[in-house]
């Protein structure tokens, strides 16, 4: 394999972790700092602390080649390009909270000789207000450029190594950074889209944006369908062949969840309004979302009357599948209403439970699907784990103290399901 370039990743999270060792596959030296001391302890001795798919795999073929470090000067000596993985988490206000991205801009040292590459999700405009502080601070020598990730959560690995495409925002003061960032890709298929810094950071948010957008129309069709006895899956698999359109994020459920839609879709909005656009649409996208998390408990209510007493079963908390992500899970807000209601709940998820333990008071924590159903007036499918859908029914049936399966996620057969003996209800479905 050829000598390839070292890199530096500022931020050892989910986003900043995935980076670092796909790029140690693809044969950089990666120098990774973070300023948790746990966590760079933990990697250093092999665990990785986030549940991806291949990830631990590629993080142990790659250990001679990642280096964990605690200070931002080995990343100095050893790598030009640094890669800022932090997070942005909303504010109260629905800003992006960018007092990391701060940090990392102070404390890097002046040099002609390294650029800054923001891969953090930022407001559109984040890259010249850093190119300003960085002039206050006597830093402008420092290279900036933007390169947005674009991973899933549950096959970030593939995204990587496979990208639809890469996005590279160009700095005019620095240029060569830009280059330099695209280089890096160039043996990855899916082409590099070269532009500015302020249409790069657009790119990420109206690339979310308006996929959270199709997944709340989908489940306000959903909701239609309901009302006029149609089926969401037959009416979604009918539109999704128009390639206008296509089938991708027509899977209507309880809501989106996770770490990118949310925030993104909130950030978009309220960089409108900054700017004195109201965006209407993506109020719609939110608002549809909030309530469809909530649509369960009155299914719930249709077959059981009052929750009062009631012992619910959710299987699956992560906000999806083939990951333990717990941010915006449509389980939190479930879990909550349905105590709130006086219902008793269980659940079980397959790799998320020690994360929704740290959110979820007073729900059981069950070992298995089978467990989580013991006993309960009703299960409800909150994750599409695949799992799930290989249940034996005619045992859960025998667990239940009343067979009602709310199915959130659309996951199971409706008419193989209620053959087996269940009241089932799905999302859209008659």
């Amino acid at each position: 394999m050829p000598e390839r370039p070292p890199i530096g990743v500022i931020g050892v999270g989910w986003v900043g972790l995935v980076t670092a060792s796909c790029f140690a596959e693809l044969g950089h030296h990666v120098w990774c700092r973070d300023i948790d001391a746990a966590k760079i302890d933990s990697l250093k001795s092999g665990h990785v602390p986030i549940y991806e798919p291949g990830l631990e795999d590629l993080v142990t073929r790659n250990s001679e080649r990642l280096h964990f470090e605690l200070e931002v000067a080995p990343l100095m000596e050893h790598a030009r390009l640094l890669f800022v993985c932090v997070d942005t988490p909303p504010t109260y206000s629905g800003d992006a909270d960018l007092s990391r991205v701060e940090a990392v801009i102070e404390e890097l040292p002046s040099s002609a000789e390294h650029a800054i590459v923001m891969k953090s999700t930022v407001p559109v405009g984040t890259g010249a207000n850093l190119r300003r502080r960085l002039g206050e601070l006597g830093k402008a020598d420092l290279g900036y450029a933007s390169n947005p990730e674009f991973l899933k959560e549950g096959s970030a690995v593939g995204d990587f190594m496979h990208p639809d495409r890469v996005v590279v925002g160009s700095d005019t003061a620095s240029p060569w950074a830009a280059d330099a960032v695209a280089k890096l890709y160039e043996e990855l298929p899916g082409p590099v889209v070269r532009t500015d810094v302020a249409s790069a950071e657009m790119i990420k948010l109206a690339s979310n944006a308006f996929l959270a957008t199709k997944i709340s129309f989908i489940n306000e069709i959903a909701n239609v369908c309901e009302e006029v006895g149609a089926d969401v899956k037959e009416v979604a698999a009918g539109m999704g062949l128009d390639p206008r359109i296509g089938d991708k994020f027509l899977n209507a459920g309880v809501g989106f969840g996770g770490s990118c839609f949310p925030k993104d879709v909130s950030a978009l909005k309220q960089l409108a309004g900054n700017s004195g656009y109201h965006f209407q649409l993506l109020t719609a996208v939110i608002e549809v979302n909030e309530l469809q998390k909530r649509r369960v408990v009155s299914k719930l209510k249709k077959h059981l009357g009052s929750l009062v007493g009631k012992r619910i079963g959710l299987l699956g908390l992560a906000f999806k599948p083939n990951t333990d992500d717990m941010r915006e899970a449509s389980s939190v807000v479930l879990a909550a209403r349905l105590q709130g209601e006086g219902a008793i709940v269980q659940a079980y998820d397959p790799v998320a439970e020690e994360r929704a333990g740290e959110l979820l008071t007073g729900v059981a924590m069950c070992d298995s699907a089978l467990d989580a159903v013991e006993g309960v007036d009703a299960a409800v499918i909150v994750t599409e784990w695949p799992e799930f859908a290989e249940l034996d029914l005619a045992e859960v049936k025998r667990r239940m103290a009343n067979p009602v399966i709310v199915d959130g996620r659309n996951l199971l057969g409706a008419d193989e399901v209620r053959r087996a003996g269940f009241v089932y209800e799905g999302i859209g479905r008659t």
